[in-house]
């Protein structure tokens, strides 16, 4: 049987405007195996992931447990856990670590706040500092989710650990299975698709010099795909490819057409037209798929630089 990874890849499907939306991601260490819904179905208490997902709805955060590459054993005692929270806005970007020995504590975090890019509540709860190491390549490898993260995400974390390379972390689910192996990068909230060890040491040696590495990029987090796509346009398009110096103002229109306005920090400003239409033919949108579906697919129809007249209008 066709694994949705692989038909989506026959088929040349684009990876561009697929990322999950979250702009600010919360990340806890859970050892162990996960489930389907890994915040409610692993040795995390069910009663603290069902609270922080419940916490966590309209806030712009995504709440997602991670692991260390390899064996997946959970010792069953109240060892450190490493936690992350991660604001992904261009131009307010951070990314901050902690530990703690009790989950619960993190019901104590104000969520609101931390998608709003406040990070105050982090620091007040668990101790949270600015984090001073590597820059952080999440993979999502969840096989009870969908076999293609295991299948293609585990060797892919393995491989990028036994390089030598720090901040390697296996995560519950980033969405797109069809698109594994699929790994955020943080700070900046970019994700990638069909992802391979030579692109993502790429894409990590770009953060290291805040830059953004598009191949086979999806997006980044902090915006809607109208605005993903627009946004990764504008940077092929000017050759940007600078962090955090491009935003998304103003979003116009309404499905299946949009007009996005993508700012630089410099003040220039480009208006891009963006149109959703459905991938055809029908394909496995992931593997447990009962039937077969035609994903949204963002196409980018014209980009047009604004000129001081066109701003003022």
């Amino acid at each position: 049987m066709s694994r949705c990874a692989t038909v989506s890849r026959s088929l040349d499907e684009p990876v561009s405007a697929t990322a999950a939306t979250a702009t600010t991601w919360l990340l806890l260490e859970q050892p162990g195996p996960w489930g389907a819904k890994a915040l409610t179905s692993s040795h995390l208490d069910p009663a603290v992931g069902r609270a922080l997902e419940t916490a966590a709805e309209g806030t712009g955060v995504r709440v997602a447990l991670i692991r260390r590459p390899g064996r997946h054993a959970d010792p069953g005692t109240s060892e450190l856990r490493q936690v992350y929270a991660a604001h992904t806005a261009p131009g307010r970007t951070w990314l901050h670590a902690a530990t703690t020995r009790d989950p619960r504590h993190l019901l104590g975090l104000d969520l609101p706040a931390l998608g709003a890019g406040d990070h105050g509540s982090f620091g007040a709860v668990l101790g949270g500092r600015p984090h001073t190491g590597d820059p952080l390549a999440l993979v999502c490898t969840n096989g009870k989710r969908d076999r293609c993260c295991a299948l293609l995400g585990r060797p892919l974390a393995a491989e990028l650990a036994a390089s030598g390379e720090g901040g390697i972390w296996e995560v519950t689910h980033l969405g797109g299975h069809r698109f594994a192996p699929t790994v955020l990068v943080l700070p900046y909230g970019y994700v990638y698709g069909r992802a391979e060890a030579p692109t993502l040491k790429r894409a990590l040696d770009g953060v290291r010099e805040d830059r953004v590495a598009v191949e086979g990029c999806r997006g980044c987090s902090a915006f809607d795909p109208p605005g993903q796509a627009a946004e990764l346009a504008v940077r092929e398009v000017a050759g940007e490819y600078r962090a955090g110096v491009l935003g998304v103002v103003r979003t116009e229109g309404t499905a299946p057409r949009w007009a996005v306005t993508v700012a630089h920090a410099d003040g220039r400003r480009w208006r891009v037209t963006v149109a959703r239409g459905a991938s055809l033919p029908p394909r496995p949108e992931s593997c447990g798929a009962a039937v077969l579906g035609t994903p949204a697919r963002m196409t980018v129809v014209a980009v047009r630089e604004l000129r001081p007249t066109a701003l003022a209008s």
